[in-house]
C-alpha cells in the first residue's frame, strides 16, 4: 500500500471478535491430565496476571493469528507467547532468550534473525513470529504431532530424540506424556492447554477477556531514509512506550533504511505519520556510524572522531575502563562533514567488541608485606578480558511472504505499504 495515494481508513477487515476466530481454529485435543488441570487452576487463581497479559496481547494477536492461519496451523500456537513471555516484547530469560517467542542467540542465527549493534530481530514482532512459526512447522514435520514439536521447541529436538530412544530401548511409548523430561518441558504443553481452556470458556474461570476486533492493530511502514527513533515517535504522535512496544528490536536511537527495516505504527496513526513526514523539512537523522580502525580507549576514539567521550559511552553502552577493539562500529552524532545514511555493510554487519586495558608492570601497586612478616604479596598478572561482540549477519535476511499481511488491513491481500518521504520485528534448546 502507498499511503500517498491510498487511505488506511478505506481498508477494512471483518469486525468479528478475534477470540471467536481463535476458538474456531483450535485443533489440539485437551489432555485433561492432572498437570493441565493444575495449570488451569493456577491461572484462574491469578486473574490480574492473566488480564494484564491478555491486554498486552491485543497489540500482536491479530497479526500472529493471521500468520498461523496462513500456514494452516492450529490457533493454539498463537497463544504460545503467553507461555513464553506473557507477551512482553523485551522479556529476557536467565539463559539469554529474548522476545515474544524467547529465541536463544544461536537459534536466532539459525533462523537468520539479525543480532547486531543496531537491532535484535529476536525482538522484532514480524521477524520473530515468522521464524518461530518456521521452527515449529519444522519440528511438527519431524516429530509428527504438535505436543512433541512444542516439547522440542522448549527443550531442543536432540533432547526429545534422546528421550524417545531411551523409551524405545526400554519398550516404553514415545509420546509426550510418556517421556522423561525436565519439569519445565513437562509443564510446557499443559500450560499452553490451560490458556486454551481460558480462551475457550473464560467465564468458567472468572476471567474477562479484553475486547479484540478481528482487525489489524498495527501497520508496517518501510523505512526509506535513516530516521531518529525520537523523531519517528514525534511524527506518529504516539506515546514513547507504545512505539517501543511495537518496535522493540531497535537497539540504538536511529532506524536504518539500509537494514530492510520497517516501523510498526498503530493502525490509526500511519496516515498521521505520513502527513507529518511530508511536512517535515529538516534532517531525519542526527546519528551515523563509523568503524574504529585501531584498538583505543573511549577517550582516544572520541578525540579522533571529534565527539564527546561520555556521549560515546552512553549511546554505545560502553562501561568505563573498557577499550574499543579495532573493527568495532560505534554510533556518533552526525556533523557537518558526515551526511547520508549508514551504509548497507555497516547496517547488517556492525559489531562492537570491548576489552580491558592491559596493565603494565610499572603501574602495579607496590608490593606489601604479608601478615606476620611473611613474604611480600606480589601483584597478580592482569588478564585481558574480551567483551561481548554482536554476531555478524548476512545482508540478505529471510523475509516471509506472509509478513506482508501486516502491511495491509484487508484480509487475504498483501499490498505493499510504503512511506514516501519528500526528503527521502525461546527456546531453551541450546
Amino acid at each position: 500500500m502507498n499511503l500517498s495515494t491510498q487511505s488506511v481508513s478505506k481498508l477494512y477487515a471483518p469486525s468479528d471478535n478475534l477470540w471467536l476466530r481463535i476458538r474456531d481454529g483450535f485443533q489440539m485435543q485437551p489432555m485433561n491430565s492432572p498437570l493441565e488441570i493444575e495449570q488451569v487452576r493456577l491461572l484462574a487463581s491469578k486473574p490480574d496476571y492473566v488480564n494484564r497479559s491478555m491486554a498486552r496481547s491485543s497489540r500482536y494477536l491479530f497479526y500472529i493469528v493471521q500468520e498461523v492461519n496462513a500456514r494452516n496451523m492450529p490457533t493454539e500456537i498463537a497463544l504460545l507467547p503467553f507461555v513464553e513471555s506473557a507477551f512482553v516484547t523485551n522479556a529476557k530469560s536467565s539463559a539469554k532468550a529474548v522476545g515474544l517467542w524467547q529465541f536463544m542467540p544461536a537459534t536466532g542465527k539459525d533462523f537468520q534473525l539479525t543480532q547486531n549493534v543496531f537491532r535484535d530481530e529476536r525482538r522484532d514482532v514480524l521477524q520473530s513470529t515468522d521464524a518461530a512459526l518456521d521452527y515449529l512447522q519444522r519440528l511438527n514435520n519431524q516429530f509428527g504431532n504438535w505436543e512433541l514439536a512444542l516439547a522440542a521447541y522448549n527443550w531442543g529436538a536432540g533432547n526429545v530424540l534422546k528421550a524417545q530412544k531411551r523409551n524405545q530401548a526400554a519398550g516404553l511409548p514415545i509420546n509426550y506424556e510418556s517421556l522423561t523430561m525436565p519439569r519445565e518441558t513437562r509443564m510446557y504443553v499443559p500450560k499452553l492447554m490451560a490458556y486454551r481452556q481460558i480462551v475457550m470458556d473464560p467465564e468458567a474461570y472468572g476471567i474477562v477477556l479484553p475486547q479484540l476486533e478481528n482487525h489489524p492493530y498495527f501497520v508496517a511502514i518501510d523505512v526509506d531514509n535513516d530516521i531518529d527513533v525520537a523523531l519517528a515517535i514525534k511524527l506518529a504522535e504516539i506515546p514513547e512506550d507504545e512505539f517501543h512496544s511495537l518496535n522493540p528490536s531497535f537497539n540504538k536511537p536511529v532506524i536504518l533504511s539500509n537494514a530492510n527495516q520497517q516501523i510498526l505504527l498503530p493502525f490509526g496513526h500511519a496516515e498521521i505519520f505520513q502527513a507529518n513526514l511530508k511536512r517535515f523539512n529538516k534532517p531525519l537523522s542526527t546519528w551515523t556510524a563509523v568503524k574504529v580502525s585501531k584498538t583505543e580507549s573511549v577517550d582516544q576514539v572520541a578525540k579522533g572522531l571529534g565527539v564527546d567521550a561520555n556521549s560515546l559511552r552512553q549511546v554505545n553502552g560502553i562501561p568505563r575502563g573498557m577499550r574499543i577493539k579495532a573493527g568495532s562500529t560505534v554510533i556518533i552524532p552526525k556533523t557537518n562533514g558526515k551526511s547520508g545514511d549508514v551504509s548497507p555493510a555497516l547496517a547488517d554487519n556492525a559489531s562492537l567488541s570491548l576489552e580491558k586495558p592491559i596493565q603494565s608492570a610499572g603501574k602495579c601497586a607496590k608490593a606489601t608485606k604479608g601478615a606476620n612478616g611473611s613474604k611480600p604479596v606480589k601483584c597478580a598478572p592482569v588478564v585481558q578480558n574480551k567483551g561481548n561482540s554482536a554476531g555478524k549477519s548476512s545482508a540478505s535476511q529471510h523475509k516471509s511472504a506472509s509478513t506482508a499481511l501486516a502491511k495491509s488491513a484487508k484480509n487475504g491481500s498483501s499490498p505493499s505499504l510504503k512511506a514516501n518521504s519528500s526528503s527521502k520485528g525461546v527456546n531453551k534448546n541450546q
